[in-house]
């Protein structure tokens, strides 16, 4: 710390001029060597790290799942905190064997809306299927009408 010894106070008086202001967890004490040298918590550091999108954390969530790296590689490439990356895998899993639950082998199946108008379409051959015999039955119990 510039104009003051450290070698000549007493340790309060040192701690009391090595007071930092951290914006997300108000006064925090730091000995001036951890000060020159940013020196703090993951958390503590990652507080400047902007937010990331959900395109960085999937490539946070492959990169660990692939053994790229490790959690803490991750969170110091992307400037997060280490908890955010456990984070990140969590959720990742549970979405992705949610996902996984609600899929059926198969072709994907219909909508509600294209099943309703996959019966009707059935229902209309049907009726037509059966406008058809009957027409043909008339036709030959009372046979060919004569022309006029």
């Amino acid at each position: 710390m510039p104009g003051f010894n450290a070698s000549l106070c007493f340790a309060s008086e040192f701690l009391n001029h090595s007071i930092l202001q951290i914006p997300s967890h108000g006064l925090a004490r730091l000995t001036g060597l951890e000060a020159d040298h940013h020196v703090g918590s993951d958390h503590e550091l990652a507080q400047d790290a902007p937010a990331t999108g959900a395109s960085e954390k999937y490539e946070i969530f492959v990169s660990v799942l692939t053994g790229q790296a490790t959690q803490r590689e991750a969170a110091e490439k992307w400037k997060v905190d280490r908890s955010t990356v456990v984070h990140i895998c969590r959720t990742a899993r549970q979405g992705a064997l949610d996902a996984l639950s609600a899929s059926v082998p198969g072709r994907p199946g219909m909508t509600a809306e294209q099943a309703a108008l996959a019966e009707a379409r059935a229902e209309v051959e049907r009726l037509r299927a059966t406008v058809t015999g009957q027409a043909v039955a008339l036709h030959l119990h009372e046979g060919k009408a004569a022309w006029d």
